[in-house]
Order: structure tokens, then sequence, then C-alpha cells
């Protein structure tokens, strides 16, 4: 199991918001481009990359989503935090 992984993300308000965007990517739009267009997160402007950490950097529910995708994979569902939607993808 990865002590350490890279992931990006999409930050935003409302779950219908990330939905649509998660339709976008099943159209075939970039992450990183839907990134720098939707997300509230200061990341949104290097596509979402939020560089590598660790297990305990991150809020417990984008922790759990993160870690448990395979590299290259982007979550199902949007995550909800206490900061909003989240549409992750695990880069390493």
């Amino acid at each position: 199991m990865a002590s350490r992984i890279t992931a990006s993300h999409i930050l935003v308000e409302k779950q219908s918001q990330a939905l649509k965007i998660m339709e976008e990517l099943k159209g075939g739009a970039k992450f990183e481009d839907l990134a720098k267009k939707h997300s509230t997160c200061p990341s949104g402007k290097r596509g979402g990359n939020l560089g590598p950490f660790g297990r305990g950097q991150m809020v417990k529910p984008f922790e759990e989503a993160a870690f448990a995708l395979n590299v290259g994979d982007t979550t199902k569902e949007p995550v909800k935090t206490q900061f909003g939607y989240h549409i992750i993808k695990r880069t390493k």
C-alpha cells in the first residue's frame, strides 16, 4: 500500500456542478482543462495538481477516496467534504 500518492482534483461548491463536470470528463474533456476552468481551489491554476501527499495530510473523505484509486483513475462520484465537492484523479 502506498504511503504517499500524487493526485489532482476539481473542487466546486455544488454537487450538481461536480456531476456536470464528470459528464464532460466522460465525454472526453481533459481533467486539467476542466480544473483550470471550474475549480475553486488555488490548485485549479495548475490543472488541479495537488502534488504528493501522505496519509493524514488531507481531510478524511478526500484521503480515503484518493488512496482507494489506482493510478490514472478518477473518482466515480463526487467526494463531499467541508470544502465542497471534489472530483479526484490519482496521478502517481
